[in-house]
């Protein structure tokens, strides 16, 4: 790895002495910044033949009052998130087109923010990010070639920052329901001697959550340096979080919903997660002329924390003889881990032509261990501290891809997307229930896509594009004996319709998989949901995105997905014997799911909005038993921001006030559902199966109110 970064740095000095040798004017019609390039490889322009969404750090900030990114995305087409401690902060989670956050991709300045073994993205350790992000964009479906775990449903860039011209300082800070409180400190230098920038954030985010005592504790910072010099960007930025929350992911059973359905069934004071992440990247972005440019990027994140927990007489030999029999005992299940990445891309652009090719690789290292930190009856010679069990890990990832885009006449473009990727997993040890986990896994997956868009007139475009996807198991898969790879191929048919101040996007969908993991309903011990392959399944939606501005102070912008999600010819155990169920529902996949956002300025600077989400029926398992149904439920948000511009101190001040919930709705987005069988004579078979199910719900009317100073 060391000798990598050093062979990249001597190829971007080769690449800057070579520019600064041959010097040439800026393209004038280039559009693109040179910030935008970070994330030039992963993303995709307004024709592309790529399903998509964006989102501008202006639109962020309207609802950034401490909620979670999934949360404040809620409101694009597709999207169902949900909130463990019920408030959307903390550990939140998002699912796009019934896929759940395991395969929804995410990057942050082109790098990979999956954790390599779960494939998930804990936006908990992402605290106040928001505030911290220039842009982000969404694509939905295979979309085009990404780094780190494939996007088998999704995928989210992020892009941090932009450099600023000015000299700036913004302090921030907000109140809410659940003792909630954010608190934002933001400082630039601006450029000096029209080159360099420092600019940094510093911020501290409390709720109590509205589940009882699911507390959520955040500390994070953004700090960033940059160089700038005509043709090029030099980026260093470091990110980081420390969180530490309360356990909440147990939910709860139907009838402590009707109980109290703000309680918590966890009784030990101190049951939370602790963790700290820490992430370092340097970006090179280098325009060579008016055709090529490049970009190199390095990136090391080092993630270290554990959650306690308090289990009450448990057996001596879970625990390798550590404890006496039925002692209680508390223990801390720990993760250490180190994450390399380094991507490197080459764009050439002309009339009609533009190739974009690069590279991606990643390593990864990752402990897992238990150890002891209190016993009721501890073993002779144990001490404290001591490890019942420990894992190692390791993965490889390695991607090779080159996009084309070419124009064919004044109508029609070409889109080619073809991409290598190599993965090897390896681990060695115990699991926490010390089981060995031994695996020595490879997979090797060829992606191709392809599109094509024709542009009818300067108002209408219709796409099409198909694209294949392969995607690796993840750790928790491994454990449950999944060794194959699972695959989808994703067809898209989409028309858009952009007119003064109409805009329209619209798109019909097919992804067919083979082995799709889908969600059984059920966690693991540490709460994780349970994946298993399905064989073959599909997914047929209908997409619409539409924004209208009727006047300047009153507009809509609604988006609806209709869809139909089955297994095909899906067979389970019932009662003792294998059923064939015949094409069934994909669990946490809503066959209706709306959006819709109402705007009204009555005035200038004053912002009113009125949100609402509609999410359809879902079944929570694959069984299409009515005791695993979610029902379908209606929420409406409501915003105002009102910006006052003065010439005094500040420079403005940005009054905001969130209602969420407004009308005071009782609902749950998420839930687990299970089954387990029990001897029965009098069944004909002599086994009976019963089903369990879990519920997590989430918070009834509250909310935030804030103010951001800038001076």
């Amino acid at each position: 790895m060391k000798n990598i970064f050093l062979l990249l740095t001597l190829l971007v000095l080769t690449v800057r002495v070579n520019a600064q040798q041959n010097p040439v004017q800026q393209d004038s019609t280039k559009t693109e910044t040179l910030d935008e390039v970070l994330v030039k490889a992963v993303r995709v322009n307004a024709d592309s033949p790529i399903t998509h969404s964006n989102l501008s750090k202006e639109q962020l900030a309207k609802r950034n009052l401490g909620q979670d990114i999934p949360t404040l995305i809620n409101f694009l087409p597709s999207v169902v998130t949900t909130s463990d401690a019920g408030a959307g902060i903390g550990y939140s989670s998002i699912r796009v087109r019934g896929t759940d956050g395991t395969r929804v991709n995410v990057t942050i300045n082109g790098m990979p923010y999956n954790d390599p073994e779960s494939q998930g993205s804990f936006f908990v350790n992402l605290g106040d990010f928001a505030s911290s992000t220039e842009s982000l964009q969404l694509q939905r479906g295979v979309g085009t070639s990404t780094n780190g775990s494939g996007a088998f449903g999704a995928s989210l860039n992020l892009l941090t920052d932009a450099f600023s011209e000015e000299a700036s300082a913004e302090i921030s800070n907000s109140f809410g329901s659940f003792s909630t409180r954010k608190h934002t400190v933001k400082l630039s230098t601006g450029l000096l001697n029209d080159h360099f920038e420092v600019s940094g954030r510093f911020s501290k985010l409390y709720s109590d959550g509205y589940v009882d005592r699911a507390f959520t504790d955040l500390k994070s910072y953004f700090l960033q340096g940059i160089y700038k010099d005509g043709n090029t960007l030099i980026k260093a930025l470091t990110f980081g979080n420390e969180e530490r929350t309360y356990q909440a992911w147990y939910g709860l059973t139907a009838d402590e919903l009707k109980e109290n359905r703000r309680q918590n069934p966890y009784t030990y004071e101190n049951e939370t997660d602790n963790y700290w992440q820490d992430h370092y990247q340097l970006h090179w972005n280098e325009r060579i002329n008016n055709h090529w440019s490049t970009n190199i990027g390095l990136n090391y994140t080092k993630g270290k924390g554990y959650f306690e927990q308090y289990k009450s007489e448990e057996s001596a030999e879970d625990f390798g003889n550590l404890i006496e029999e039925d002692s209680d005992v508390i223990v801390r299940r720990w993760l250490d881990n180190n994450f390399y990445v380094v991507n490197a891309n080459v764009t050439y652009k002309k009339t009609g032509l533009e190739i974009i090719s690069g590279i991606s690789y990643s390593s990864y290292d990752g402990d897992h261990f238990g150890e002891i930190v209190w016993g009721s009856d501890l073993a002779e010679n144990t001490g404290i501290r001591d490890h019942y069990y420990f894992g190692d890990a390791s993965k490889h990832d390695f991607s090779a891809f080159s996009k084309v885009t070419i124009k064919f006449g004044e109508k029609w473009t070409g889109f080619s997307d073809l991409q290598v990727r190599l993965v090897g997993y390896k681990t060695n040890g115990l699991n926490s229930d010390r089981t060995p986990f031994v695996t020595d896994a490879d997979f090797s997956f060829f992606n191709p896509k392809v599109g094509l868009t024709y542009k009818h007139s300067p108002f209408n475009s219709f796409y099409t594009s198909f694209a294949v996807a392969n995607r690796e198991p993840n750790r928790d898969d491994f454990e449950a004996g999944v060794t194959e790879n699972e695959s989808l191929n994703d067809i898209e048919l989409g028309w858009r319709f952009h007119k003064n101040k109409v805009r329209v996007n619209s798109n019909l969908y097919y992804m067919f998989y083979h082995n799709q993991l889908v969600l059984t309903g059920e966690l693991d011990d540490v709460g994780s949901p349970v994946r298993a392959t399905s064989g073959k399944s599909y997914r047929l939606g209908l997409e619409v995105d539409a924004n209208i501005q009727f006047t300047e102070k009153f507009g809509i912008a609604a988006n609806a997905a209709l869809s139909t999600n089955k297994n095909k010819n899906f067979s389970s155990s019932i009662n003792g014997e294998v059923a064939e169920l015949g094409n069934t529902n994909i669990s946490f996949s809503p066959e209706l799911v709306i959006g819709n956002s109402i705007n009204f300025s009555p005035i200038e600077n004053l912002n009113l909005a009125l949100l609402s989400k509609y999410v359809g029926k879902q079944y929570m398992g694959n069984t299409d038993n009515e005791d695993s149904v979610l029902d379908a439920y209606f929420v409406n948000d409501f915003s105002i921001n009102y910006l006052i511009k003065t010439e005094k101190i500040f420079k403005s001040i940005t009054l905001s006030a969130l209602a969420n919930n407004i009308f005071n709705k009782k609902y749950v987005s998420n839930g687990y559902f299970g089954s387990y069988d029990y001897d029965d004579s009098g069944s004909q078979t002599g086994t009976t199966t019963g089903y369990f199910a879990g519920y997590y719900p989430q918070a009834t009317a509250n909310f935030l109110v804030g103010a951001t100073f800038k001076f």
